[in-house]
């Protein structure tokens, strides 16, 4: 199996963001992120004040990018490096960084992807309540229309949001994530915010000629623990949560309140026209996949009456994460997405791995990234050879990076960060990976030379 196997028009790539690897946090008028606080007041492990110096080493990445065959690349804008405020008084200093980083993507013929939210949210916007206040829908507009009039004429495919369930949940529910509140309270509002921005935000970008509008998220085949009723109904609210939350919406069909009752609650933070305006006819689906859940029912958990059952503790194979690897479960999500009447397109926007590399001699040797990679492509091999409307896969992530509440512990990168010299280093797996696009790529080569 080679890249070649998946068809010439088979997007391939790399991901990042904005707040995980840029660093320059408060330099060239970049406002201060909520993402900024959080890890500024102890709450993960370390700061990423410097991440991995994107900001100022952009350049030399875009070209391991093109080193490593790479076509695709992946990457967030940074909301208050553009609008220190969140909204109003634009930061040109932060629009020009993107001028810069896109041209020269495109000058070695790598095309940009854009997520235009990926997490980092401007505190002085939290301050006034953030994805709480239902004014985000109007800061978030004038926000996504700065960076469409901006960059449009260079960049054609967007993403509005990255994973809403995982910041919407881990950040106002949990409160793990950033900005750390918690309870239904701040979640329902939240994710009620977040799902109207999506269908905004894809309209939006759908009404500028030539643009394709996309949004992303995390999902997850859900398994029961065993075939008793109540492990299965845990399943089924899990899998609401975890796969149909946002998606279901977006796609015309409404909350699936009559199957899980809380959601009826969100009711209270719905106007008259919101069920069209989370409506957006998406040029693409972007799955987000790494492992499955499987999930036993729990009284004691408060809303759901489910919780997952730990990878561990059924002694499968797990990343450094803690997650199985599953690579079927790939295949059953682009099988359950694709299967919605409304999806046309699926990309594999994230699907990475991290492992404990190990350092030796100026090298990375991680043939277990590898042999992730190639399990869960040959799935995804597997689904497009069975008609299913996979488009592409942009492997998470191209350079080791800032994984949130972990910090640097974890590494999902292609690409070695030395975090105190900054230096990059390929690893065996981006060796692979530039050796398993090298067939595309000639052959992308050859056809637009004919």
């Amino acid at each position: 199996m080679n890249a070649s196997d998946f068809g010439e028009d088979f997007h391939w790539g790399a991901a990042i963001s904005a707040y995980q690897t840029e660093g320059a946090y408060n330099l060239d008028g970049k406002g201060a992120s909520i993402w900024d606080i959080f890890t500024q007041s102890g709450k993960t492990k370390g700061s990423a004040t410097q991440a991995c110096d994107f900001y100022n080493r952009y350049m030399q990445d875009i070209i391991l990018l093109h080193y490593m065959n790479i076509r695709n690349f992946r990457f967030s804008i940074s909301w208050p490096r553009v609008l220190p405020e969140g909204k109003g008084k634009v930061n040109h200093a932060g629009l020009d960084f993107y001028d810069r980083l896109i041209d020269f993507c495109l000058e070695l013929d790598i095309a940009p992807w854009v997520t235009l939210y990926h997490w980092d949210l401007p505190f002085a916007l939290e301050q006034l309540g953030g994805w709480t206040n239902r004014n985000i829908i109007y800061w978030f507009e004038e926000y996504v229309r700065l960076c469409l009039d901006r960059f449009s004429d260079r960049v054609s495919n967007w993403m509005v949001l990255n994973e809403p369930l995982v910041f919407t949940g881990a950040g106002h529910f949990l409160g793990l994530h950033a900005p750390g509140r918690k309870g239904l309270s701040n979640f329902l509002p939240a994710m009620h915010h977040a799902a109207l921005c999506q269908g905004i935000g894809g309209r939006l970008i759908q009404s500028y000629s030539g643009l394709r509008a996309g949004t992303t998220f995390s999902c997850a085949p859900v398994f029961p623990y065993s075939e008793h009723p109540s492990h299965q109904e845990a399943a089924a609210t899990a899998d609401i949560l975890l796969n149909r939350l946002f998606l279901e919406p977006l796609l015309g069909l409404g909350y699936p309140m009559a199957e899980w009752k809380l959601l009826q609650q969100v009711e209270k933070h719905m106007h008259g026209d919101d069920e069209k305006l989370m409506q957006c006819n998406m040029d693409f689906i972007g799955i987000q996949n790494y492992t499955r859940e499987v999930v036993r029912y729990s009284p004691f958990i408060p809303f759901l009456n489910a919780r997952t059952v730990n990878a561990v503790s059924r002694k499968v194979p797990v990343t450094d994460m803690g997650w199985e690897i599953y690579p079927e479960g790939i295949y059953q999500i682009i099988r359950k997405f694709s299967a919605y009447p409304g999806v046309r397109k699926l990309i594999v926007t994230e699907c990475g791995a991290a492992f404990p590399d190990k350092f030796i001699n100026e090298k990375v040797h991680d043939p277990a990234r590898v042999v992730f990679y190639t399990e869960y492509l040959a799935e995804v091999l597997r689904a497009k050879r069975q008609g299913m409307p996979v488009e592409g896969f942009f492997a998470w992530s191209l350079l080791d990076n800032f994984e949130w509440a972990e910090g640097f512990s974890k590494r999902f990168g292609l690409v070695f960060v030395d975090y105190t010299t900054g230096r990059r280093y390929i690893k065996s797996s981006g060796h692979w990976y530039r050796q398993f696009l090298a067939a595309s790529v000639l052959s992308q080569s050859v056809a637009a030379a004919v």
